[in-house]
């Protein structure tokens, strides 16, 4: 098949592209920089040079084109400040909305037989009930202030993928990622800042974390390339964690001081009400439907093992294996 990858040189798009290629698919992708078309080469696609943000750009790249598939992967997240969400996810909250428009109106001009896009699980869902979640449960209806714009933008999205009647309209609610491209791998942000006792544990440290190595993120999207049917998947590892679990043994694997703890007062002054949020209250989420139906299994089953190759026993947490 013909697959048009729209953030074809960010962290998943880098290993997303090989991967295909290697499966027999043709890629374009789409780059709003001509210093990129020698990566997008080399990755082994087609470079296609447009602004994700103009409609006419995207509608003439993706005609060229004629795909098969149209894969959104567009994000624009530099640095995160907790303290100023939507601040700093505005522009990725732009493509959320506008982009997937934009990217729609192309494909349903050609006939795409199928839409992927990239959502989010975890943060999204609703802070009430069980700890782990699956993709009937709701979201959020009081999300924090601060990331109320974001949560609405990734509504639009996956409202305007799986609505879209003349296409198999498929929406990926990937985990945090960690692995390489990532902050959270050996050298990147979050990793230093948990090595550098910067990342401490917010009051309970209740709030469940659902993680996803890159390369198994890359894996489940071919999967739903190949023959994912209409709708809503999460996809994540098989154990959600709570940061009180994870964030110490994370810094116990980088030879790091046990992280601080602090009141979830002091945690809101330090990251903001989102932070706090993050840290006490956020639910994990199920990769049962994705094991089910993607027929995908993630190669690195728990954070535990992932994150820098240890060997540490993993416990799978409920609801998060099938």
């Amino acid at each position: 098949m013909r697959v048009f990858v729209a953030g074809a040189t960010g962290a998943i798009g880098k290993q997303l592209v090989p991967r295909l290629i290697v499966a027999g698919h043709e890629v374009h992708g789409i780059t709003r920089s001509e210093s990129r078309k020698a990566m997008l080469r080399e990755l082994g696609a087609v470079p296609v040079v447009a602004d994700a943000l103009d409609p006419d750009q995207v509608a003439d790249a993706v005609g060229k084109a004629e795909p098969d598939v149209i894969v959104h992967q567009l994000t624009a997240i530099a640095a995160l400040d907790t303290r100023h969400w939507d601040r700093d996810f505005a522009l990725t909250n732009r493509l959320r909305t506008e982009g997937t428009d934009h990217l729609l109106s192309a494909g349903r001009a050609v006939g795409v037989r199928r839409f992927i896009a990239q959502s989010y699980a975890s943060w999204p869902y609703a802070r009430t009930g069980g700890r782990i979640k699956s993709e009937q449960d709701p979201l959020d209806p009081t999300p924090a202030r601060e990331m109320r714009e974001s949560l609405a933008a990734i509504c639009h999205l996956e409202a305007a993928v799986t609505e879209a009647d003349w296409t198999e309209g498929i929406v990926l609610r990937y985990g945090a990622f960690y692995g390489p491209g990532t902050s959270m791998s050996p050298g990147g942000e979050q990793f230093e800042m948990v090595r550098d006792r910067k990342f401490p544990v917010v009051g309970d440290g209740a709030g469940v974390w659902s993680f996803i190595h890159i390369a198994d993120a890359a894996e489940a999207t071919v999967a739903a390339v190949e023959h994912g049917e209409r709708g809503i998947y999460n996809v994540v590892d098989d154990d959600p964690a709570p940061v009180a679990e994870w964030l110490p043994t994370l810094a116990q694997q980088l030879g790091a001081r046990k992280p601080w703890r602090v009141p979830r007062f002091v945690g809101r002054l330090l990251a903001g009400e989102s932070g706090a949020v993050m840290m006490t209250e956020v639910r994990g989420a199920s990769n049962a439907k994705a094991k089910r139906e993607l027929q995908w299994r993630p190669a690195h089953p728990s954070w535990r093992h992932g994150f820098i190759g240890t060997s540490l026993p993993a416990t799978v947490t409920e609801g998060g294996a099938a």
